[in-house]
């Protein structure tokens, strides 16, 4: 069962500034990665392949592991999967601080990290209904995204400068650090063990529970339909999370700390955008919130992608709103998946939709590179702001086929077939 009302947010609050810094020290470590390989390589083809390796492990086996999540205590899951993300890192910082390693092992370890996220991020989310109450999951999510969000503004400024000041290699073994904080704060912590389907339990079976999970799932058919929305918003707007970068450096000319505002832009704007979340929630619909993100996430992308070269501060303040408009897609969408989904099958249902997610972005990764290589960076940015846009047009006419006006969890009861 639930912690009580008294309790939760004591929980809640020491999880997440346990959180705040890991997901600190993996924005140092994602920006002084991608700075690295940009400034050492000048190559997007490089980078798209880190992006690769940073997400097709996580991609393809999240069908699978959501199944363990659902069995195993997700505490412990999120302990031992950050464990194994932090001791990568020690490796791939040993690799650097002995000399520049070999591509190939950089995008290796990229990939076993990626593994090891596959089972800390659906874990921790399907945490959460566990701890909080169920009206709440959407103001959550707004804090959620606030503690993202400061991450991402002081992740970068503080990775180029770890990085510039001293090595790559440092900035690895400040994530170490970042991780054994965050498992600390959670060994600190009761979060409730979800109960398990009898039958699930007395006679467990992989494929009966993949099935089930993949059942329960299909259920809900406003969250399918929403999933081919954000299959489809992945798609084209991933591949900008690796290009930030090369469009600071190639279309504007400028350097890494040029880079980190933009990044800092964004994150200041995911702040203001978080924070209105948690103001606003239960305000709004949530496919109101989806709708408005995608359309101005659109707009922004499409008039970076038509800036001169000399309109640097214009493409700062475009990354602000963009970035403002991300909590309102990110939280509310998962808000819904919390809601809709009984916490014995959210694992699984998590893994589902994380893993179709991460699936779009690799092809988007591999259609964005011989794109950008050919025509430039701002060409990307103008199509995907073209396609972002007609995506949120489509969930603000169709709102009624994306909303869910009743927990859906009673549909979505587990086949006990043999």
């Amino acid at each position: 069962m639930k912690t009580t009302q008294t309790q939760w947010k004591k929980t809640f609050a020491t999880i997440f500034t346990g959180q705040l810094f890991s997901i600190l020290t993996s924005a140092m470590v994602q920006f002084a990665v991608i700075w690295h390989l940009t400034a050492t390589t000048g190559s997007a083809t490089v980078l798209l392949l880190a992006g690769l390796a940073a997400f097709l492990p996580q991609a393809i086996l999240g069908p699978f592991v959501g199944v363990w999540i659902d069995r195993w205590n997700r505490k412990i899951t999120m302990i031992i999967a950050d464990s194994a993300i932090a001791l990568f890192s020690l490796l791939l910082g040993i690799y650097f601080y002995l000399g520049d390693p070999a591509l190939p092992v950089v995008f290796a370890i990229l990939a076993i990290r990626s593994a090891a996220s596959a089972f800390h991020a659906p874990a921790f989310q399907a945490a959460m209904p566990l701890i909080a109450p169920e009206d709440q999951l959407t103001r959550v999510a707004g804090w959620q995204q606030l503690v993202f969000s400061a991450s991402s503004i002081a992740g970068p400024a503080l990775g180029i400068a770890v990085y510039s000041s001293s090595s790559l290699a440092a900035v690895l073994l400040l994530d170490v650090a970042g991780a054994l904080f965050a498992n600390l704060m959670l060994a600190l912590v009761n979060i409730p063990k979800q109960q398990r389907d009898a039958f699930e339990a007395e006679s467990p079976s992989f494929m009966r529970e993949f099935k089930s999970g993949w059942l329960a799932f299909v259920t809900v058919k406003p969250l399918v339909r929403l999933s081919f929305v954000t299959i489809a918003f992945s798609i084209v707007f991933m591949p900008l999370a690796t290009l930030f970068p090369l469009m600071t450096l190639q279309h504007f000319g400028l350097g890494g700390y040029a880079a980190s505002i933009v990044e800092a832009g964004f994150g200041i704007g995911m702040i203001a955008g978080g924070a209105s979340l948690a103001v606003f929630a239960g305000k709004l619909k949530d496919t109101t919130f989806l709708s408005l993100s995608l359309i101005l996430i659109g707009l922004t992308c499409g008039f970076s992608g038509v800036l001169p070269i000399t309109a640097f501060t214009i493409f700062v303040v475009l990354s602000f709103f963009m970035g403002a408009a991300a909590p309102l897609y990110n939280g509310p969408y998962m808000a819904m998946i919390q809601k809709a989904y009984r916490p014995e099958q959210l694992g699984r249902v998590i893994s589902f939709i994380t893993s179709l997610t991460m699936l779009a972005s690799p092809i988007g990764l591999a259609f964005a590179g011989p794109v950008v290589e050919a025509y430039g960076v701002q060409v990307w940015f103008l199509g995907s702001g073209v396609v972002v846009t007609l995506l949120g047009l489509l969930v603000l006419a169709g709102s009624s086929r994306f909303s869910i006006t009743e927990i859906a969890g009673a549909e979505a009861e587990p086949e006990a077939t043999e």
